[in-house]
């Protein structure tokens, strides 16, 4: 699957992952797919539990090393209003 908008949050520590990927997909269509790139090892419990809480659907997550890779869709609920 190919994303259609990419964030790179290497060497972000939380909360930064997490808030860029929350401004990023307010700015996308619902189905929209969002590759976030982040070495923070927080982000591995804190984006599902952001997507979930925000109504996005968290498709794949995977660890290369010290890099953690999500691809999240847009979702189109209220959680996006936050």
């Amino acid at each position: 699957m190919d994303p259609d908008a990419e964030i790179d949050a290497r060497g972000l520590l939380c909360p930064l992952p997490v808030l860029k990927a929350q401004k990023r997909l307010r700015s996308m269509p619902a189905g929209a797919l969002l590759r976030l790139v982040a070495t923070d090892p927080a982000s591995w419990v804190d984006v599902p539990h952001f997507c979930r809480a925000a109504g996005h659907d968290l498709v794949a997550a995977e660890e290369a090393g010290d890099v953690r890779i999500y691809l999240i869709r847009a979702g189109g609920g209220a959680g996006r209003a936050a």
